[in-house]
């Protein structure tokens, strides 16, 4: 992402626009929950502001943009306050945002990004990949059994791989479930490294992490906010990271089979455009994926390890 764009949502998070009336000159205005900032969600509302832009019309759309610090109680504060100014959409990103507006209004329109999994996120039953109320969005979710494909085909004589992921993140954990699953049927041995919070991140690496042959990561974003820390720990002992996107990888991995959350910032942006300005009816709109996930490889810290990254691979920026 470009410095001037990430500038431009910081001071958008300092200074998030005051907004009385969402039809004030028929402009449309759209509050913006984002977790955290980090890279990956960062790209993904930023895309979502340029879809909208350019579908809208700059001059006919005001942002509320609002940044909850990583503090999933500060996602509730910021959904009250969108319902209480009666802005015309919500987009969510990340699933404890997606969880503090679903629960604050069943009448505004709610899109969700950097959602792994809406069945999980809101705990439906039977989710055929359509919610069916005001809500529907896009999904970060890159495919699984890829994923578990990339460890085997780059660590073919790994026997024992970790799953670290924070336990305050429901699609984390339904991530790990699938990708134990999947390794468990290759006849690799699982180890579940579970984290309540930053704070204890560090301390519950390293006392997990010595027996591993591979470290895998889903597309977590306590992880994603901490990969200094997790780097930190894991390179001295040349652990090598396979990361559910390329964000994380950038900062501590190998390797990831990545979506890009800039395109599916734009596709949530698109959907927004389609709902307020064509009259789509949101509750019939299906969640949206990245189609086209990509083999990405971390350069500096695969030549540190010594890992031999195939041609197929696309080197992370």
């Amino acid at each position: 992402m470009k410095k001037v764009k990430l500038l431009a949502l910081a001071l958008l998070s300092m200074t998030p626009m005051l907004v009385t009336s969402c039809q004030k000159n028929g402009i449309k205005t759209i509050g913006i929950c984002q977790l955290v900032t980090h890279p990956a969600l960062d790209a993904a509302t930023e895309g979502f502001m340029e879809a909208v832009k350019e579908g809208m019309g700059e001059e006919n759309v005001r942002f509320d943009f609002q940044d909850a610090a990583g503090e999933p109680t500060n996602c509730i504060t910021i959904a009250n306050s969108f319902v209480s100014k009666k802005v015309d959409l919500i987009m969510a990103n990340a699933t404890p945002a997606l969880q503090a507006v679903a629960n604050s209004t069943l009448t505004i329109p709610i899109l969700g990004t950097s959602i792994t999994e809406y069945g999980t996120a809101l705990s439906l039953k039977n989710f055929n990949g359509t919610v069916g109320s005001n809500i529907s969005g896009t999904s970060d979710l890159a495919p699984l059994d890829g994923q578990v494909d990339m460890i085997v085909e780059l660590f073919p004589e790994a026997q024992k791989v970790g799953l670290l992921y924070c336990s305050a993140e429901a699609n984390s954990k339904y991530q790990v479930n699938t990708v134990k699953s999947l390794l468990q049927n290759k006849s690799i041995t699982t180890k579940e490294i579970s984290f309540a919070d930053s704070n204890d991140l560090q301390s519950v690496l390293i006392a997990n992490v010595n027996d591993l042959d591979v470290l895998y990561i889903p597309t977590d974003n306590t992880c994603a906010s901490n990969t200094t820390i997790i780097d930190a720990v894991c390179r001295p002992k040349r652990l090598p990271i396979i990361c559910g996107e390329e964000n994380i990888c950038k900062g501590c991995g190998v390797a990831s089979l990545s979506i890009n959350y800039f395109n599916i910032g734009l596709k949530t942006g698109e959907m927004a455009v389609e709902i307020l300005k064509e009259g789509r009816d949101i509750s019939k709109m299906p969640i949206a994926y990245d189609e086209n996930p990509v083999k990405k490889y971390n350069r500096t810290l695969c030549e540190e390890l010594d890992i031999v990254i195939p041609s197929t691979y696309v080197e992370i920026e």
